[in-house]
């Protein structure tokens, strides 16, 4: 592989690397890292949780990334993605040097957090772990096939206090000033650590285009600046190597923004490490000495509306009588977080909120929104139907029913390929289908039987 790698490219790492070159380049005759990351958003249900992620780790024989706590290596012939645990969101399959930027990002309970360039989600979901469900956290992507990814990885893991947006920079800065007190910006990049882990991206190489880079990545840090609070910490992260797209960066940004100090940098090599490259800088925003509490959303570009779909409050009261209805048969165990509902036409989210503030639903108003927080369900002719969503977000002891099944169960697999499962006795209504405890989707029990509503764009062959 060495050998398709640009010559300008060589010299710029030999410039770099000086005595380290040779080893840096013969790293990309070795096998690259493969890892996930343990969701522990999924340990409601300890026993159950605890479990799995014994069972997950004796069956892809998982060994620990040192730099992530809940990061673990495993041998490619595993292919953890095709067993159930995946389905159920008990971990995310990460490259295990890019678990570092949200490890020094330092996420904490109860803050008001942006993953400014999100796709796919892994940083998303690691933050979000490391909420623990308290606080608002904003994830955006600006390429809408790439959001939808990301919106569906946090439906997947069970994500409760987040909201998926596509938007521009600009677009998100001019709504939000001084409103975040965490900023994760992993910025799209020349991805010269990608190389050995998709060959495809040497192809896409050059100088130009890492100038490109440079200056792209220069102008989404101002727009973080404006969203960041006094006293903020912002997190920026490449997968690149050369120092344009990383420290010169960096530097020019501290220039123009003396408000901010560098707390700390960290590079990753492929050579060092058993992971592909990675850089992390960690910036603070100096504090005023004013109330530093969140600012809210700036009202430009709002409009005046009161609810995104200007429903009034004895609707959403009537949505949330037959939510509760259904809780009250369904899911007798589940309690809601901080929020206020939120219709899209009959689809019912619950938005979050910061803690401590408010985000109006009106605040969303003119933004491209893919998931407004945690869809509950569908309001149909004065009816509830749950929505996947919600299964994937709940412990499974909080259901009226479960059943849960071994990874290897052959009903299990039916399951996932939608089909009709045999009831066990006294299971009535709505209910939970689990793997090891750990849901996977709805089903409803009737005459004996449980009817699929596993979606059937996520069913199997």
């Amino acid at each position: 592989m060495q050998q398709l790698l640009p010559l300008y490219y060589i010299t710029q790492m030999k410039s770099m690397l000086h005595h380290d070159a040779e080893a840096f380049l013969a790293s990309y005759a070795e096998p690259r890292a493969a890892g996930l990351r343990l969701n522990t958003l999924k340990s409601g249900d300890s026993a159950s949780y605890d479990d799995a992620i014994a069972e997950a780790k004796q069956r892809f024989g998982l060994q620990p990334v040192p730099w992530c706590a809940d990061g673990y290596y495993y041998e490619e012939p595993a292919r953890p993605g095709k067993h159930p645990y995946h389905a159920a969101g008990l971990y995310y399959i990460q490259e295990p040097s890019a678990m570092s930027s949200v490890e020094l990002l330092a996420p904490l309970p109860g803050e008001t957090i942006l993953d400014l360039a999100a796709a796919p989600g892994g940083k998303t979901t690691q933050i979000a772990a490391r909420m623990q469900g308290a606080g608002l956290l904003i994830a955006n992507e600006i390429h809408p096939a790439r959001a939808k990814i990301l919106s569906e990885n946090v439906e997947r893991m069970g994500i409760r206090n987040a909201i998926v947006t596509q938007a521009a920079p600009d677009e998100l800065s001019a709504r939000f000033p001084q409103f975040f007190d965490r900023i994760m910006l992993d910025a799209p990049c020349s991805g010269e650590g990608m190389f050995r882990k998709d060959p495809d991206a040497i192809a896409e190489w050059s100088v130009e285009h890492t100038q490109m880079c440079a200056a792209r990545q220069a102008d989404i840090l101002e727009h973080a600046s404006i969203m960041l609070r006094p006293g903020g910490v912002l997190a920026y992260s490449t997968c690149t190597f050369n120092r344009l797209e990383n420290e010169e960066c960096i530097e020019q940004f501290l220039l123009r923004h003396p408000e901010f100090s560098l707390q700390r940098m960290e590079r990753l090599w492929p050579h060092e490490v058993r992971g592909e490259g990675h850089f992390v800088a960690v910036l603070r925003k100096q504090a005023d000495g004013s109330d530093t509490e969140l600012s809210g959303p700036s009202r430009r570009g709002v409009s005046k509306r009161s609810r995104t779909d200007g429903r009034s409050r004895s609707a959403a009261s009537a949505d949330m009588e037959l939510w509760h209805a259904f809780c009250s048969q369904s899911l007798p165990g589940f309690t809601l977080g901080q929020g206020q509902p939120l219709r899209f036409g009959e689809a019912l989210y619950w938005l979050p909120q910061p803690t401590g503030g408010e985000l109006p639903a009106a605040a969303l108003d003119g933004l491209r929104i893919l998931r407004p927080g945690l869809q509950l369900g569908y309001v149909r002719k004065g009816r509830f139907e749950p929505a996947h969503a919600l299964a994937l977000a709940v412990p499974a002891s909080s259901a009226a029913w479960v059943q849960s099944y071994h990874g290897d169960d052959p009903l299990l697999a039916a399951y996932l390929r939608g089909e009709t499962l045999p009831a066990t006795s006294g299971s009535s209504g709505w209910g939970l289908v689990a793997v090891e405890g750990l849901p996977l989707g709805w089903g409803k029990a009737s005459g004996g039987q449980v009817k699929n509503h596993l979606p059937k764009g996520l069913r199997r062959p």
